[in-house]
Protein backbone atom coordinates (compact mmCIF):
# COMPACT_ATOMS: atom_id res chain seq x y z
CA UNK A 1 0.00 0.00 0.00
CA UNK A 2 1.28 3.58 -0.70
CA UNK A 3 1.28 6.17 2.01
CA UNK A 4 -1.82 6.27 4.42
CA UNK A 5 -4.00 9.11 4.51
CA UNK A 6 -5.88 10.54 7.87
CA UNK A 7 -9.05 12.43 8.76
CA UNK A 8 -11.15 13.02 11.16
CA UNK A 9 -15.29 11.75 11.15
CA UNK A 10 -17.77 14.35 13.36
CA UNK A 11 -20.89 12.54 13.62
CA UNK A 12 -20.85 14.34 15.98
CA UNK A 13 -21.69 13.10 19.62
CA UNK A 14 -21.95 16.74 21.91
CA UNK A 15 -22.91 16.47 25.35
CA UNK A 16 -26.82 17.94 25.87
CA UNK A 17 -26.23 21.47 27.99
CA UNK A 18 -23.91 23.53 26.00
CA UNK A 19 -24.96 26.05 23.68
CA UNK A 20 -25.36 24.74 20.45
CA UNK A 21 -24.44 27.84 18.73
CA UNK A 22 -20.82 27.22 20.30
CA UNK A 23 -20.31 23.75 19.35
CA UNK A 24 -21.52 24.71 16.00
CA UNK A 25 -18.54 27.39 15.87
CA UNK A 26 -15.90 24.94 17.97
CA UNK A 27 -16.95 22.05 15.58
CA UNK A 28 -15.66 24.95 12.49
CA UNK A 29 -13.04 25.46 14.56
CA UNK A 30 -11.85 22.59 14.11
CA UNK A 31 -12.35 22.02 10.64
CA UNK A 32 -9.98 24.60 10.67
CA UNK A 33 -7.26 23.96 12.69
CA UNK A 34 -7.43 20.03 10.96
CA UNK A 35 -6.98 21.45 7.68
CA UNK A 36 -3.39 23.77 9.12
CA UNK A 37 -2.19 20.75 10.34
CA UNK A 38 -2.20 18.48 6.73
CA UNK A 39 -5.08 16.28 7.53
CA UNK A 40 -7.05 14.77 3.89
CA UNK A 41 -10.42 14.37 4.99
CA UNK A 42 -13.08 15.68 7.14
CA UNK A 43 -16.31 14.01 7.43
CA UNK A 44 -19.95 15.02 8.82
CA UNK A 45 -23.08 13.20 9.42
CA UNK A 46 -26.58 13.29 9.40
CA UNK A 47 -28.73 12.98 11.93
CA UNK A 48 -32.11 14.48 13.29
CA UNK A 49 -32.48 12.59 16.86
CA UNK A 50 -30.77 11.81 19.70
CA UNK A 51 -30.13 14.84 20.84
CA UNK A 52 -26.22 14.47 20.85
CA UNK A 53 -25.97 14.58 17.22
CA UNK A 54 -27.68 17.83 15.73
CA UNK A 55 -26.12 18.36 12.29
CA UNK A 56 -29.31 17.59 10.20
CA UNK A 57 -27.50 19.07 6.78
CA UNK A 58 -23.96 17.79 6.53
CA UNK A 59 -23.98 20.24 3.12
CA UNK A 60 -24.56 23.07 4.80
CA UNK A 61 -22.01 22.74 7.61
CA UNK A 62 -19.25 21.94 4.84
CA UNK A 63 -20.13 24.73 2.90
CA UNK A 64 -19.09 27.00 6.46
CA UNK A 65 -16.53 24.40 7.01
CA UNK A 66 -15.20 25.55 3.04
CA UNK A 67 -14.94 29.18 3.75
CA UNK A 68 -12.75 28.34 6.57
CA UNK A 69 -10.01 25.73 5.13
CA UNK A 70 -7.98 25.76 1.49
CA UNK A 71 -7.18 22.09 1.19
CA UNK A 72 -9.02 19.36 3.44
CA UNK A 73 -11.42 17.26 1.32
CA UNK A 74 -15.17 17.34 2.83
CA UNK A 75 -17.17 14.83 2.75
CA UNK A 76 -20.41 14.08 3.87
CA UNK A 77 -21.10 11.44 6.28
CA UNK A 78 -23.52 10.63 5.69
CA UNK A 79 -26.23 11.78 3.60
CA UNK A 80 -28.90 9.53 4.95
CA UNK A 81 -30.53 8.69 1.00
CA UNK A 82 -33.95 7.61 1.84
CA UNK A 83 -35.00 10.75 3.56
CA UNK A 84 -34.32 12.74 0.43
CA UNK A 85 -35.24 13.45 -3.38
CA UNK A 86 -32.31 11.68 -5.04
CA UNK A 87 -32.04 14.99 -7.38
CA UNK A 88 -32.09 17.19 -4.53
CA UNK A 89 -29.26 15.75 -2.99
CA UNK A 90 -27.43 15.77 -6.59
CA UNK A 91 -28.06 19.30 -7.37
CA UNK A 92 -26.37 20.15 -3.59
CA UNK A 93 -23.81 18.41 -3.77
CA UNK A 94 -22.93 19.83 -7.25
CA UNK A 95 -23.39 23.34 -5.68
CA UNK A 96 -21.03 22.11 -2.77
CA UNK A 97 -18.34 20.86 -5.22
CA UNK A 98 -18.32 24.29 -6.91
CA UNK A 99 -18.51 26.13 -3.21
CA UNK A 100 -15.33 24.11 -2.06
CA UNK A 101 -13.50 24.49 -5.08
CA UNK A 102 -13.57 20.81 -6.37
CA UNK A 103 -12.90 19.48 -2.51
CA UNK A 104 -16.43 17.03 -1.96
CA UNK A 105 -16.56 13.46 -1.32
CA UNK A 106 -19.96 12.32 -1.37
CA UNK A 107 -20.47 9.80 1.29
CA UNK A 108 -24.03 8.44 1.77
CA UNK A 109 -25.94 5.85 3.96
CA UNK A 110 -29.16 4.51 4.37
CA UNK A 111 -29.98 6.84 7.77
CA UNK A 112 -28.59 5.32 10.55
CA UNK A 113 -30.75 6.35 13.57
CA UNK A 114 -34.33 4.14 14.16
CA UNK A 115 -35.47 7.35 15.64
CA UNK A 116 -35.09 9.27 12.41
CA UNK A 117 -36.81 6.86 10.08
CA UNK A 118 -39.80 7.08 12.18
CA UNK A 119 -39.97 10.75 12.61
CA UNK A 120 -40.33 10.12 8.73
CA UNK A 121 -42.83 7.37 8.45
CA UNK A 122 -40.30 5.17 6.60
CA UNK A 123 -40.20 1.27 6.96
CA UNK A 124 -36.62 0.36 8.23
CA UNK A 125 -36.50 -2.68 6.21
CA UNK A 126 -36.61 0.09 2.79
CA UNK A 127 -33.82 2.19 3.82
CA UNK A 128 -30.76 -0.02 2.22
CA UNK A 129 -32.82 -0.90 -0.90
CA UNK A 130 -33.59 2.87 -1.21
CA UNK A 131 -29.92 3.94 -1.16
CA UNK A 132 -29.25 1.66 -3.32
CA UNK A 133 -31.33 2.87 -5.91
CA UNK A 134 -31.02 6.87 -5.11
CA UNK A 135 -26.95 6.34 -6.04
CA UNK A 136 -27.55 4.82 -9.16
CA UNK A 137 -29.69 7.60 -10.33
CA UNK A 138 -27.14 10.11 -8.75
CA UNK A 139 -24.68 9.18 -10.71
CA UNK A 140 -26.71 9.08 -13.72
CA UNK A 141 -27.35 12.47 -12.98
CA UNK A 142 -23.99 13.13 -12.59
CA UNK A 143 -22.46 12.10 -15.58
CA UNK A 144 -24.79 14.80 -17.38
CA UNK A 145 -27.81 11.97 -18.41
CA UNK A 146 -31.57 12.97 -18.41
CA UNK A 147 -33.41 10.81 -17.19
CA UNK A 148 -37.47 9.90 -16.39
CA UNK A 149 -37.75 7.46 -13.90
CA UNK A 150 -41.24 6.91 -11.91
CA UNK A 151 -39.89 5.20 -8.36
CA UNK A 152 -42.21 3.80 -5.26
CA UNK A 153 -40.66 6.24 -3.70
CA UNK A 154 -39.80 9.90 -5.85
CA UNK A 155 -41.14 10.63 -9.42
CA UNK A 156 -38.28 12.67 -12.34
CA UNK A 157 -39.56 13.94 -15.47
CA UNK A 158 -37.10 15.11 -17.79
CA UNK A 159 -34.65 15.22 -15.00
CA UNK A 160 -31.03 17.14 -16.06
CA UNK A 161 -28.56 18.53 -13.97
CA UNK A 162 -27.85 22.45 -14.73
CA UNK A 163 -24.24 21.92 -13.76
CA UNK A 164 -21.93 18.92 -13.36
CA UNK A 165 -19.48 18.87 -10.73
CA UNK A 166 -16.47 20.83 -10.94
CA UNK A 167 -14.38 17.67 -10.08
CA UNK A 168 -14.07 15.35 -13.32
CA UNK A 169 -15.30 13.00 -11.61
CA UNK A 170 -16.89 13.46 -7.99
CA UNK A 171 -16.11 10.65 -5.50
CA UNK A 172 -18.68 8.51 -3.96
CA UNK A 173 -18.23 6.48 -0.69
CA UNK A 174 -20.83 4.38 1.02
CA UNK A 175 -21.13 3.63 5.04
CA UNK A 176 -20.27 0.10 5.96
CA UNK A 177 -21.63 -1.22 9.41
CA UNK A 178 -20.30 -4.98 10.18
CA UNK A 179 -22.71 -6.76 7.89
CA UNK A 180 -21.69 -7.10 4.21
CA UNK A 181 -24.46 -4.68 2.75
CA UNK A 182 -22.59 -1.53 3.08
CA UNK A 183 -19.56 -3.56 1.24
CA UNK A 184 -21.86 -5.23 -1.48
CA UNK A 185 -23.38 -1.89 -2.13
CA UNK A 186 -19.96 -0.51 -2.73
CA UNK A 187 -18.43 -2.96 -5.01
CA UNK A 188 -22.04 -3.06 -7.03
CA UNK A 189 -21.46 0.58 -8.10
CA UNK A 190 -17.55 0.97 -7.72
CA UNK A 191 -17.39 3.11 -5.64
CA UNK A 192 -15.18 3.89 -1.77
CA UNK A 193 -16.05 2.41 1.43
CA UNK A 194 -16.26 4.28 5.35
CA UNK A 195 -15.97 1.50 7.74
CA UNK A 196 -17.75 2.50 10.64
CA UNK A 197 -18.65 -0.66 12.17
CA UNK A 198 -14.93 -0.64 13.29
CA UNK A 199 -15.72 1.38 16.40
CA UNK A 200 -16.46 -1.85 18.20
CA UNK A 201 -14.58 -5.23 18.36
CA UNK A 202 -17.41 -7.36 16.53
CA UNK A 203 -16.69 -4.47 13.75
CA UNK A 204 -12.87 -4.72 13.68
CA UNK A 205 -12.75 -8.44 14.45
CA UNK A 206 -14.52 -8.10 11.02
CA UNK A 207 -12.56 -6.25 8.57
CA UNK A 208 -10.20 -9.44 7.60
CA UNK A 209 -12.96 -10.65 5.68
CA UNK A 210 -14.69 -7.48 5.02
CA UNK A 211 -12.86 -6.36 1.52
CA UNK A 212 -13.77 -9.55 0.09
CA UNK A 213 -17.47 -8.94 -0.08
CA UNK A 214 -16.89 -5.60 -1.94
CA UNK A 215 -14.21 -7.09 -4.78
CA UNK A 216 -17.17 -9.94 -5.18
CA UNK A 217 -20.30 -7.85 -6.00
CA UNK A 218 -17.61 -5.41 -8.01
CA UNK A 219 -16.83 -8.84 -10.24
CA UNK A 220 -20.69 -9.79 -10.38
CA UNK A 221 -21.46 -6.62 -11.58
CA UNK A 222 -18.82 -5.65 -14.01
CA UNK A 223 -17.01 -2.62 -11.59
CA UNK A 224 -13.71 -2.75 -9.86
CA UNK A 225 -12.73 -1.26 -6.15
CA UNK A 226 -9.53 0.03 -4.86
CA UNK A 227 -8.38 -0.40 -1.52
CA UNK A 228 -6.88 3.04 -1.65
CA UNK A 229 -10.52 4.23 -1.43
CA UNK A 230 -10.85 2.00 1.79
CA UNK A 231 -11.46 4.32 5.04
CA UNK A 232 -11.57 2.98 8.21
CA UNK A 233 -12.53 4.61 11.45
CA UNK A 234 -11.19 4.27 14.70
CA UNK A 235 -11.34 6.40 18.15
CA UNK A 236 -8.42 7.64 20.02
CA UNK A 237 -7.28 10.14 22.30
CA UNK A 238 -3.54 11.02 22.49
CA UNK A 239 -1.61 12.77 25.02
CA UNK A 240 2.44 12.58 25.92
CA UNK A 241 1.68 9.91 28.57
CA UNK A 242 -0.78 7.08 29.44
CA UNK A 243 -1.54 9.04 32.10
CA UNK A 244 -2.18 12.01 31.08
CA UNK A 245 -4.16 10.72 28.25
CA UNK A 246 -6.35 8.58 30.57
CA UNK A 247 -6.52 11.71 33.31
CA UNK A 248 -8.02 13.91 30.42
CA UNK A 249 -10.45 11.58 28.51
CA UNK A 250 -12.08 9.36 31.77
CA UNK A 251 -14.47 11.84 32.30
CA UNK A 252 -16.17 12.75 29.49
CA UNK A 253 -15.82 9.00 28.43
CA UNK A 254 -17.80 7.62 30.99
CA UNK A 255 -20.64 10.58 30.23
CA UNK A 256 -20.61 9.57 26.67
CA UNK A 257 -21.08 5.78 27.20
CA UNK A 258 -23.42 6.04 30.19
CA UNK A 259 -25.97 9.15 28.89
CA UNK A 260 -25.25 8.28 25.13
CA UNK A 261 -24.48 4.54 24.47
CA UNK A 262 -26.63 3.18 27.39
CA UNK A 263 -29.16 5.75 27.93
CA UNK A 264 -29.94 7.26 24.63
CA UNK A 265 -29.56 4.29 22.42
CA UNK A 266 -30.05 2.17 24.75
CA UNK A 267 -27.37 -0.49 22.79
CA UNK A 268 -28.10 -4.29 22.87
CA UNK A 269 -25.32 -5.55 25.01
CA UNK A 270 -24.19 -2.46 26.52
CA UNK A 271 -23.82 -1.86 29.74
CA UNK A 272 -23.42 1.08 32.01
CA UNK A 273 -19.87 1.55 33.54
CA UNK A 274 -19.61 2.19 37.38
CA UNK A 275 -17.00 4.87 37.40
CA UNK A 276 -14.53 6.86 35.03
CA UNK A 277 -11.43 4.50 35.78
CA UNK A 278 -13.70 1.51 34.67
CA UNK A 279 -14.81 3.18 31.23
CA UNK A 280 -11.19 4.20 30.63
CA UNK A 281 -9.78 0.81 31.21
CA UNK A 282 -12.57 -1.49 29.53
CA UNK A 283 -12.65 1.07 26.52
CA UNK A 284 -8.74 1.01 25.90
CA UNK A 285 -7.11 -0.95 28.23
CA UNK A 286 -8.46 -5.17 27.95
CA UNK A 287 -8.03 -7.15 25.49
CA UNK A 288 -10.56 -6.40 22.39
CA UNK A 289 -10.50 -2.90 23.14
CA UNK A 290 -11.41 -0.83 20.16
CA UNK A 291 -9.53 2.61 21.04
CA UNK A 292 -6.77 3.86 22.21
CA UNK A 293 -5.79 6.15 24.83
CA UNK A 294 -2.40 6.77 24.98
CA UNK A 295 0.49 8.37 23.52
CA UNK A 296 1.46 8.74 19.52
CA UNK A 297 3.28 5.28 19.87
CA UNK A 298 0.47 3.57 20.90
CA UNK A 299 -1.58 4.80 18.18
CA UNK A 300 0.96 3.71 15.75
CA UNK A 301 0.81 0.59 17.19
CA UNK A 302 -2.74 0.17 16.95
CA UNK A 303 -2.68 1.35 13.49
CA UNK A 304 0.46 -0.57 12.25
CA UNK A 305 -1.91 -3.96 13.75
CA UNK A 306 -5.20 -2.71 11.85
CA UNK A 307 -3.47 -2.70 8.81
CA UNK A 308 -2.17 -5.49 8.97
CA UNK A 309 -5.26 -7.70 10.03
CA UNK A 310 -7.40 -5.49 7.66
CA UNK A 311 -5.02 -6.33 4.57
CA UNK A 312 -4.58 -2.61 3.93
CA UNK A 313 -6.86 0.84 3.07
CA UNK A 314 -6.01 3.94 2.32
CA UNK A 315 -7.21 6.00 4.77
CA UNK A 316 -7.69 5.95 8.65
CA UNK A 317 -10.58 8.23 10.19
CA UNK A 318 -10.36 8.88 13.51
CA UNK A 319 -14.16 9.39 15.39
CA UNK A 320 -14.61 13.38 17.02
CA UNK A 321 -15.65 13.14 20.26
CA UNK A 322 -15.87 15.11 23.73
CA UNK A 323 -14.04 12.40 25.98
CA UNK A 324 -11.33 15.75 26.84
CA UNK A 325 -12.00 19.18 27.14
CA UNK A 326 -11.77 21.23 23.90
CA UNK A 327 -8.07 22.78 24.35
CA UNK A 328 -6.95 18.60 25.37
CA UNK A 329 -8.91 17.23 22.40
CA UNK A 330 -7.08 19.96 19.90
CA UNK A 331 -3.59 18.98 21.00
CA UNK A 332 -4.26 15.24 20.65
CA UNK A 333 -5.40 15.62 16.67
CA UNK A 334 -2.24 17.98 17.09
CA UNK A 335 0.02 15.04 18.17
CA UNK A 336 -1.31 13.08 15.88
CA UNK A 337 -0.25 15.39 13.05
CA UNK A 338 3.11 15.78 14.40
CA UNK A 339 4.14 12.43 15.51
CA UNK A 340 1.81 9.63 14.58
CA UNK A 341 1.40 10.64 10.36
CA UNK A 342 5.53 11.35 9.94
CA UNK A 343 5.87 7.67 11.56
CA UNK A 344 3.22 5.40 9.93
CA UNK A 345 4.06 7.28 6.40
CA UNK A 346 8.30 7.65 7.04
CA UNK A 347 8.31 11.01 6.86
CA UNK A 348 11.01 10.67 9.30
CA UNK A 349 12.63 7.70 8.50
CA UNK A 350 15.26 9.26 6.06
CA UNK A 351 16.34 11.95 8.80
CA UNK A 352 16.97 8.96 11.34
CA UNK A 353 19.29 6.95 8.62
CA UNK A 354 21.03 10.56 8.13
CA UNK A 355 21.68 11.05 12.14
CA UNK A 356 22.82 7.24 12.49
CA UNK A 357 25.08 7.03 9.55
CA UNK A 358 26.71 10.30 11.00
CA UNK A 359 27.06 8.25 14.55
CA UNK A 360 28.08 5.26 12.96
CA UNK A 361 30.74 6.89 11.03
CA UNK A 362 31.91 9.38 13.56
CA UNK A 363 36.09 8.11 13.39
CA UNK A 364 35.52 8.56 9.75
CA UNK A 365 34.42 12.53 10.09
CA UNK A 366 36.76 12.73 12.79
CA UNK A 367 39.80 12.21 11.00
CA UNK A 368 38.41 14.02 8.41
CA UNK A 369 38.18 17.26 10.81
CA UNK A 370 41.73 16.77 12.05
CA UNK A 371 43.26 17.19 8.67
CA UNK A 372 41.15 20.20 8.19
CA UNK A 373 42.82 21.23 11.65
CA UNK A 374 46.25 20.58 10.55
CA UNK A 375 45.69 22.34 7.37
CA UNK A 376 44.72 25.30 9.15
CA UNK A 377 47.22 25.09 11.58
CA UNK A 378 50.02 24.87 8.74
CA UNK A 379 48.60 28.26 7.44
CA UNK A 380 49.04 29.79 11.13
CA UNK A 381 51.48 32.74 9.90
CA UNK A 382 49.62 33.61 6.70
CA UNK A 383 46.32 33.95 8.71
CA UNK A 384 48.01 36.03 11.64
CA UNK A 385 49.39 37.83 8.78
CA UNK A 386 46.02 38.43 7.62
CA UNK A 387 44.37 39.49 10.40
CA UNK A 388 46.98 42.39 10.69
CA UNK A 389 46.68 44.04 7.55
CA UNK A 390 43.36 43.81 8.15
CA UNK A 391 43.09 45.74 11.64
CA UNK A 392 42.15 49.50 11.11
CA UNK A 393 45.58 50.55 12.26
CA UNK A 394 46.99 49.21 9.23
CA UNK A 395 44.09 50.16 7.40
CA UNK A 396 44.83 54.12 8.27
CA UNK A 397 48.84 53.66 8.15
CA UNK A 398 48.72 52.07 4.56
CA UNK A 399 46.37 55.54 3.77
CA UNK A 400 49.31 57.72 5.02
CA UNK A 401 51.79 56.29 2.12
CA UNK A 402 52.04 59.07 -0.78
CA UNK A 403 51.35 57.47 -4.02
CA UNK A 404 52.79 56.64 -6.82
CA UNK A 405 53.02 59.17 -9.54
CA UNK A 406 50.51 57.66 -11.84
CA UNK A 407 48.68 55.40 -9.62
CA UNK A 408 45.56 56.95 -8.91
CA UNK A 409 45.43 58.14 -12.79
CA UNK A 410 45.79 53.99 -13.10
CA UNK A 411 43.36 53.06 -10.62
Amino acid sequence: MSRLNFGAFLAPHHPIGEHPMLQFRRDLDLVEHLDKLGYEEFWCGEHHSSGWEMIGSPEMFLAAAGERTKRIKLATGVVSLPYHHPFNVAQRMVQLDYMTGGRVIFGSGPGALPSDAHTLGIDPMLLRDRQDEAIGVIRRLMRGERLTIKSDWFTLQDAKLQLLPLQEEMPFAVASQISPSGMTLAGKHGIGIISIGSLSEEGLNALPTQWGFAESAAAEHGQTVDRKDWRVLLSWHIAETREKARAEARDGLLRHHNEYITGTLQRPGAKPFTDPDEAVDKTAFVPGAVATIGTPDDLVERIKSVLQISGGFGTVVGFVHDWANPENTMRSWDMVARYVIPEINGYVRKLRESQKFLIDNRAVFDRAGQAIMAKIMENKDAAEALKVTDSPRFAAASASVPKMPGKQAAE
